[in-house]
């Protein structure tokens, strides 16, 4: 089969490589779309240090289940099927839990930390556990659900918040992420929603997404108007979807006494923490890792219309151009957003 593989760092290949080899309980399927991750963008030069070479990168994703090893049980050959981005053993003590996303020795598709080595979907094929399979309804794209893992990232940040509707929320961060949080924040019933960040542009793409207010992350004015919109207090909750010193450092200003602040960026392996306002202003901090079981919620809200995933769409381009959208990506070219390969 053909895939584009990380040869070494800042270096794709697009290459024949041997077809997987589907052990029991998994499927063959044939890739149809997969979007390049902010993640891949950055393993791509080796700074996450989680896509060691050589490796097919890969993990929002979609198909067609070309066929089932042995013990599969209803999947069959035909169907059209997404894919949860995380690997895990379905004994282990936090997937009973239903904490599948903690799970002991998980694996992430596409990643390769020296732990261990899984190829992705950056290829023709990719081989799948069956438990991670979920069903593309009949109206939503193969481009459509490969848009779903971001958009469950999001959604798994919200749930793991405890935001009700009524709540004021603030965003910092209106990447790809970012964006999905501010408009999963309107269907959970959060007001006012308020987007925060460095660049001018993305704040227009978080008013447009449906965010009440938007703001540029070094305005002197910043916390006076977002307590302004929140009677004087600050956020119920705050969501930072960037992973950096500064963005930590405004999320929690951001959010009033009592109130939540989600981290779900996560950039860079450490950062200053301002403990005094977390202390002195009893907030809680939540880790927001991955996704655990939102993939069927977001695939019936782009079902249903109530999740516009198209808009952050910037290109769908064949895999054999791969490396070349990398490089655009990777040099932060204006207005590219989600880029969706082909193969």
């Amino acid at each position: 089969m053909k895939a584009l593989v990380l040869e070494d760092y800042n270096n794709l290949v697009y290459k024949d490589v041997p077809d997987p080899v589907i052990g029991p309980g998994e499927v063959l399927v044939r890739v149809r779309a997969c979007g390049i991750c902010g993640s891949d963008v950055h393993g791509f030069d080796g700074s996450t240090g989680r896509r060691i070479p050589p490796l097919i990168m890969g993990h929002e994703a979609s198909g067609v289940i070309e066929a089932a090893g042995p013990g599969v049980g209803s999947w069959k050959p035909g169907d059209r099927v997404t894919f949860d981005s995380t690997l895990y053993r379905l004994d282990d003590w936090y997937t009973r839990r239903g904490l599948y996303n903690l799970s002991d020795n998980r694996e992430v598709l596409g990643v390769s930390p020296g732990t261990y080595r899984r190829n992705g979907a950056f290829a023709e094929y990719v081989a799948i556990p069956q438990h991670i399979l979920y069903k593309i309804p009949d109206n939503v794209t193969f481009e459509q659900a490969a848009m779903v893992e971001a958009a469950a990232v999001a959604l798994h940040s919200i749930n793991v918040s405890g935001i009700k509707p009524g709540n004021s929320a603030a965003v910092v961060g209106a990447g790809m992420i970012g964006i999905f949080i501010v408009k999963l924040l309107g269907i959970a019933g959060a007001s006012p929603v308020i987007a925060v960040d460095i660049d001018e542009k993305h704040i227009q793409k978080a008013l447009k997404a449906g965010a009440g207010a938007a703001f540029i992350a070094s305005d002197p004015q910043l916390q006076e108007k977002v307590q302004f919109l929140t009677d004087g207090r600050g956020c119920d909750s705050v969501y930072e979807a960037v992973g950096m010193n500064d963005p930590v450092k405004t999320a929690v200003g951001l959010a009033r006494r009592g109130g939540t602040v989600t981290l779900v960026g996560n950039t860079t392996p450490s950062v200053e923490f301002p403990l005094q306002k977390v202390v002195t202003g009893e907030l809680r901090i939540q880790g927001s890792c991955a996704i655990c079981g939102e993939y069927d919620a977001i695939l019936d809200f782009i079902r249903t219309g109530k999740l516009k995933v198209d808009d952050q769409i910037s290109a769908v381009a064949p895999l054999s151009e791969g490396a070349s959208w990398f490089k655009r990506l990777y040099g932060k070219e204006e207005d590219l957003g989600k880029v969706i390969l082909v193969p």
